[in-house]
């Protein structure tokens, strides 16, 4: 017999953000996009990014979650699991929407933070490379090792 209702507990290693057994249906996105449960699904496992989930209960009523990545669960056709670093529950989708997109840009500025220090060190350890390789030093080539790390 095919579940009439879905079971949905958000978690994060400190609290149970949310749970309940009346949710109808239910939408989060991963690296594919977005997708969507409704009772029955198949067993599913996957990833998600920074994202906001969806779900209606029996009433009607949509209730909406931030996610800070996480994985989410479905088994037996009606127990959705999310396990997420941080989630914030709210009523209104754009101010949730918001907060999401000022998570992938602070993501991708320390992202890209990190690539330059990543390029820094390389060129550092280029740098004594050729400082070993050369004896002492060959201050043309210092100089243009200099420009590239700079």
């Amino acid at each position: 017999m095919r579940p009439t209702a879905l079971s949905l507990v958000i978690t994060t290693p400190l609290d149970v953000v949310f749970r309940s057994d009346r949710v109808v249906s239910f939408r989060a996105a991963d690296a594919s996009g977005d997708f969507g449960i409704q009772p029955g699904h198949a067993d599913f496992l996957t990833v998600l990014g920074a994202c906001v989930a969806r779900w209606r209960d029996g009433r009607g009523t949509v209730s909406y979650c931030a996610l800070r990545g996480g994985v989410l669960t479905v088994s037996e056709g009606r127990d959705i699991r999310v396990a997420c670093r941080e989630g914030v529950l709210g009523d209104d989708l754009a101010s949730l929407e918001a907060v999401i997109a000022q998570e992938r840009s602070d993501t991708e500025e320390a992202a890209a933070r990190a690539r330059i220090g990543e390029a820094r060190l390389h060129a550092k350890a280029i740098r004594q490379i050729m400082r070993r390789l050369s004896g002492q030093g060959d201050a043309d080539m210092e100089r243009l090792l200099d420009e590239l790390a700079g």
